[in-house]
């Protein structure tokens, strides 16, 4: 598992329900193989009767202790893993998704910028209108009350679009839900423990309840499709179950303290996710003599699980073990081998294990892991590190841009890609894709100077 903090700065997310709520912020994501998996596996289905192919949506999950999931410009979803952690079954977690893949289906990140425009467009004429009045009746407290006014009119009218479009997404997911013959019942659920947090101040609320406008009759709407489905108690399909309770103790066990998961998931319980959560709960105190047989207890019951093979690496390897941990990698890579994730991972304990033997196959993984994902930092700035260790040059530079590039580094990605250029030969792919590199790393800094950044 992995943990990034990524600066949205100077990029734009438009979160379709809340004016404001995407300005420049830091965000904690983390990454990991098989929660991204388990939510591609739930939200595939619905992506489909949106409409989109399901490989366009990226997945990312927000370190974030509180309740809230948002579609986001380009095809990107969302989700806290505090919403995880605090669903109690799959289908409550399924039934956000399908509202969200509602928005998607309703093209309403293009309509949220509209009406999100329109509002500023309010916003900035009522300024305009009270600066005036203020200059000609030389009374401030008349151009403050016509700005408060066009604000207040601007953030009405903003909220009215938004209530309405958080009733044709859950109009649109409850029928998605419908058709692929799985219950919107765990949506209600959801949506009225959220309903009971309308009564209390906006700063003890989840995000999810002020970016989801709630009504009495938005919900009442979700309760009355729930009690005229056909579908509404039929159960989570059964593939589903263990996935989300591995899925949610896996959390438990790795954001909150050792003794939270321990005493969560108790000594007498043997089910698969509650030795996990114990496994990874020991492993992070660290205390590997408790941890390891939990772990090898999971591979002998399942000894074709590639997650099991990557947590027992994950041990090994920050406990100063990195040689006995390549092994248990390579089992991850081998029973999921079209996953960039686990390729980066082993990759890496193969660089960082200072053993030259390994700096080919390091490299093979890594190379593998940026074709499928191309836009994960950490591994290319790996590839070059596998790279400058063997000789390449142009290669390390090579991959530094493309670094540097998704890092934001303008002025480092357009060295990098020059000084690759000097060392390949031109036409080649590589060249190619670097004098693209170049080119969008001058347009990015060329637009960081009009920002005056």
């Amino acid at each position: 598992m992995f943990l990034k903090r990524i600066s949205f700065l100077a990029i734009l997310v438009l979160i379709v329900l809340s004016p404001g709520y995407a300005s420049a912020q830091n965000i904690e994501f983390i990454r990991d193989a098989e929660i991204e998996n388990t939510i591609r596996t739930f939200a595939a289905p619905l992506f489909k009767q949106a409409g989109v192919d399901p490989d366009a949506v990226e997945i990312h999950l927000v370190k974030d202790p509180q309740i809230n999931a948002f579609v986001a410009e380009g095809l990107n979803l969302f989700i806290n893993t505090g919403l995880i952690m605090k669903a109690q079954h799959a289908g409550q977690l399924i039934g956000v998704i399908a509202h969200e893949s509602g928005h998607i289906a309703g093209g309403h990140l293009v309509k949220g910028a509209g009406a999100m425009e329109n509002a500023q467009d309010e916003s900035l004429a009522s300024m305009v209108l009270g600066m005036a009045a203020a200059l000609a009746s030389r009374r401030g407290d008349v151009g403050e009350a016509i700005m408060m006014g066009g604000n207040d009119i601007a953030a009405r009218s903003y909220l009215a679009f938004s209530r309405t479009i958080e009733g044709s997404a859950d109009t649109a997911g409850l029928t998605f839900l419908d058709n692929l013959h799985q219950s919107g019942r765990g949506f209600l659920e959801f949506m009225e423990m959220l309903g009971e947090q309308e009564l209390l101040v906006t700063a003890r609320q989840d995000p999810y309840v002020r970016t989801h406008p709630l009504t009495r009759d938005r919900i009442e709407e979700i309760r009355n499709h729930v009690q005229h489905s056909p579908w509404s108690d039929v159960p989570v399909p059964p593939e589903y179950v263990e996935p989300f309770k591995r899925m949610r103790a896996k959390l438990v066990a790795f954001l909150n303290p050792p003794a939270t998961a321990l005493f969560q998931y108790k000594e007498d319980d043997k089910s698969i996710e509650a030795r996990y959560a114990r496994a990874i709960a020991y492993y992070r105190k660290p205390d590997l003599d408790h941890s390891i047989p939990l772990i090898d207890g999971l591979i002998a019951e399942r000894p074709q699980d590639p997650y099991f093979h990557e947590l027992k690496g994950q041990m090994l390897f920050e406990n100063g073990h990195p040689m006995e941990a390549i092994p248990e990698y390579k089992l991850a890579v081998k029973n999921l081998p079209d996953n960039a994730l686990l390729r980066e991972e082993l990759g890496q304990v193969e660089v960082e294990s200072e053993d030259p033997a390994q700096l080919p196959d390091a490299k093979q993984q890594l190379i593998a892991s940026t074709q499928r994902d191309p836009y994960s930092p950490g591994a290319w700035r790996l590839l070059a590190t596998a790279y400058g260790r063997t000789g390449d040059e142009a290669m390390a530079a090579a991959s530094m841009a493309e670094y540097a590039l998704l890092v934001g580094r303008w002025s480092e990605a357009i060295y990098d890609a020059g000084k690759a250029l000097r060392g390949l030969k031109r036409g080649t792919p590589v060249a190619l894709r670097m004098e693209d590199v170049r080119s969008q790393a001058q347009q990015g800094l060329e637009e960081q100077k009009r920002r005056g950044h």
